[in-house]
């Protein structure tokens, strides 16, 4: 959370609406931001004093907690052809090296291993650079479970967690220091299947291994044959499972959340705990909501968070650093950004949307800010998710819950800085354009349009209509 972007007063603003329902685990971890929120400086006073005040209708929310009804459509990741045995000679060992967070490596690896079944190659297992922003060192085995990954893929591609001695040598050092002919550095975004055959292919067949970094984004969603498809599908939604300790800490905060009595008198022993012995019958609903208001992307979105001038020269001085101050929102005024939907929500403008949709300080509320790995793993066992604003952890959730046919409310960002923007809207006439507004954005099957991503939109590569 920024300082200069006063996010400890909007925090203070969401947990007004929600407390005591409110739950992230991680919160202690910031006692600057807990011992300021006696003094929040909400932007939306009105809405929000009228949030507080608001009659609790148990009819919307009995509406709003009801799953999805079945949309016809079910997950469909095996191949097209019949089973064959993998070829008897690899064509050599492709090496990847991924950037970005969590979710945009997850991306990359799940084309890293179509690429392998394009090339015929053998997958080492990738490499995750450090990110800049989150300063993560983590590596694939620390956060994926490497033998369920390589055991749920062994008839599609062939899978090794090192390369072998006689090319050790092969590592992210060496290709630092120099141009090196195993190294693929021009691969273009998107690129085809055809250009990996042209272009990678002759190296893997003169050296035995190619190194394509940098590689995210660097395959294409369209004009790929099916079974690509449904394999880059297969690895995200099947291949890709946490490591048991990062399943059994997600476990044991779902638990937290459906049964908050048992776990108060569990109290430190929690962990240890599971839910089988407890009675179904009194099993609660959750809420997870994704609160993405970080440095970098209130900096990108070039929107002006309330901070006054000490915040505009801290964004404006971050933009230079990082993108030598070319945003391309810089152009537009902060009014027309919001009424374009392209600023951030804060956290109390998604207090106020969720406020609107029916919760209330009743629900109980997972807030997805800190650690990426749980947060991801509880956001895929809540009953609904809400993003507080598009990103690749938004991306990331909103397709695999659509690939379970799990209930997501996709914030109506357009909509909502317009309703932002007039200061004497009541909350009545509030509530009701939100509602309408999100009516049909929580989580019915969109299918994919031509450039979008398979791993936000699943169907139809990637789902079968019933």
């Amino acid at each position: 959370m920024m300082k200069l972007l006063q996010t400890r007063g909007a925090f203070a603003a969401l947990l007004l609406l929600f407390f005591p329902a409110f739950y992230a685990p991680f919160t202690h971890a910031s006692p600057s931001i807990l011992s300021e929120l006696n003094a929040p400086k909400p932007r939306h006073l009105p809405l929000l004093k009228s949030a507080l005040q608001r009659p609790i209708l148990n009819e919307k929310q009995s509406d709003l907690w009801t799953p999805l009804d079945d949309q016809g459509w079910r997950p469909c990741v095996e191949s097209t052809n019949a089973p064959s045995a993998l070829p008897e000679k690899s064509e050599g060992y492709l090496q990847v090296f991924l950037d970005g967070g969590l979710n945009q490596q997850r991306m990359g690896i799940c084309d890293a291993v179509a690429v392998a079944k394009i090339l015929n190659a053998t997958l080492v297992i990738p490499h995750f650079e450090v990110n800049p922003v989150w300063q993560d060192s983590s590596t694939f085995m620390d956060i994926f479970d490497v033998d369920h990954f390589i055991n749920v893929l062994k008839d599609d591609i062939s899978i090794v967690k090192e390369l072998p001695d006689e090319f050790s040598w092969s590592t992210r050092e060496y290709y630092a220091t120099a141009i090196r002919a195993t190294r693929i550095k021009m691969a273009p975004v998107h690129a085809s299947a055809n250009w990996y055959l042209e272009n990678v292919s002759p190296v893997l067949q003169s050296y035995g291994i190619a190194a394509v970094s940098p590689f995210s984004h660097r395959l294409s969603f369209d004009n790929l044959p099916m079974d690509i498809q449904r394999l880059r599908c297969k690895v995200n939604f099947q291949a890709l499972v946490f490591v048991p300790h990062i399943r059994a800490l997600g476990d044991a905060l779902v638990s937290r959340l459906r049964y908050p009595n048992k776990s108060e008198a569990l109290g430190a022993n929690y962990l240890q705990e599971t839910t089988d012995v407890v009675d179904k019958d009194s099993t609660g609903k959750f809420v997870v909501v994704h609160l993405r208001f970080d440095k970098d992307m209130a900096a990108h979105s070039a929107c002006d968070f309330g901070g006054g001038k000490a915040e505009k020269l801290a964004l404006a001085k971050y933009r230079q650093v990082i993108w030598q101050g070319r945003v391309l929102n810089s152009q537009f005024t902060d009014e027309e950004l919001r009424s374009q939907g392209r600023c951030p929500l804060t956290p109390e403008e998604i207090g106020l949307l969720l406020a609107a949709l029916g919760f209330d300080n009743s629900t109980r509320l997972y807030l997805a800010s800190h650690k990426v790995y749980v947060d991801y793993y509880v956001g895929m066992h809540s009953d609904i998710f809400v993003s507080a604003s598009p990103g690749n952890m938004h991306n990331a959730l909103v397709g695999h819950r659509t690939y379970d046919n799990s209930k997501t409310i996709r914030p109506n960002m357009a909509l909502l800085g317009q309703l932002f923007l007039n200061k004497t809207i009541s909350w009545s006439d509030f509530q009701q354009a939100v509602v309408e507004g999100h009516e049909n954005r929580q989580g019915q099957i969109r299918l994919r349009k031509p450039k979008q991503s398979i791993y936000t939109y699943p169907a139809p590569d990637c789902m079968c209509h019933a």
